[in-house]
């Protein structure tokens, strides 16, 4: 089999993850989805009124993670803003983008300068104690990106878990605790973003770079990249979810309506190969 068939082999390989929610157990480095519970197939909608307009429903994001949120022409666009844009049209109510910093986002929440996260968050223990998640939407998991001339060395997790190499993550994210719970003897490396971290990465500023699936899947299948290549092996299992504040019973409801009402008429489905067709394979 070529390398390039190999790597198709290997993607397509992981596409059987990603669809199924809460079907295998999760790595104990990694928090399980919420369990399953019945929803409404109905949304509360605000009460028409021909002199009061909806009130917008304010979605915080952290624009920088493509083709999940990211920006394009200085508009926001993405998986997430899709989503956003269907639910606002589900709820009758317009909706109002809120940019912000990724490690703002929670706090924001909290002190209620926006109603609902939508920016590609995964789930985990402790952010599950600061905010209400509602069921997943996406399944996903760490994996590495290294230099193609780097193969050999760190080619494979278990040569990726001994490395004593600078392994940069981004932030505040969940590649940052993965990094610094198992791979210990590493130099590890703060970034500020995405970004950042590949061009460390090209540059030889660090020698792996840990971030969600999805930005290693984006990044090993572009035809034009001659530098970088991915580690396909999943390193965690994680799930991406919208996040509302605890106290929001009412927006949790309907949300989890929304989602249950798409998943059954392939709505969801549809916006995945709009905009993770780098993953499924479809042009």
């Amino acid at each position: 089999m070529s390398m390039r068939g190999l790597l198709r082999y290997r993607v397509l390989w992981c596409v059987g993850l990603l669809f199924v929610l809460g079907s295998c157990a999760a790595p104990e480095n990694s928090t399980p989805p919420p369990a399953p519970q019945t929803v409404p197939q109905t949304v509360q909608r605000l009460p028409a009124s021909p002199t009061a307009p909806a009130v917008p429903l304010r979605v915080g994001v952290t624009p920088n993670y493509p083709p999940v949120v990211f920006k394009e022409q200085g508009n926001i666009t993405g998986l997430e803003a899709d989503l956003a844009r269907g639910v606002g049209e589900a709820l009758g109510r317009p909706i109002a983008f809120v940019e912000l910093d990724w490690e703002a986002l929670i706090s924001a929440l909290e002190g209620g300068q926006i109603d609902v996260i939508m920016s590609g968050m995964s789930v985990t223990e402790a952010r599950q104690r600061r905010v209400r998640f509602v069921q997943p939407y996406l399944q996903i998991g760490q994996m590495a990106l290294i230099r193609k001339s780097d193969r050999v060395l760190l080619g494979s997790p278990s040569l990726l878990l001994r490395t004593r190499q600078r392994v940069g993550f981004e932030a505040g994210s969940t590649g940052e605790t993965f990094v610094k719970t198992n791979i210990l003897q590493a130099q590890h490396v703060a970034l500020a973003s995405i970004d950042a971290g590949l061009q460390a990465l090209r540059t030889g500023a660090i020698d792996v770079f840990i971030h969600d699936a999805v930005t290693v899947w984006r990044l090993g299948s572009e035809e034009t990249e001659d530098t970088l290549t991915g580690m396909f092996s999943p390193l965690t299992e994680e799930y991406l979810a919208w996040a509302v504040r605890q106290s929001d019973e009412a927006l949790h409801k309907d949300l989890e309506a929304i989602l249950a009402r798409w998943r059954g008429t392939g709505r969801l489905q549809e916006l995945f190969r709009k905009w993770l067709s780098f993953h499924v394979g479809v042009n």
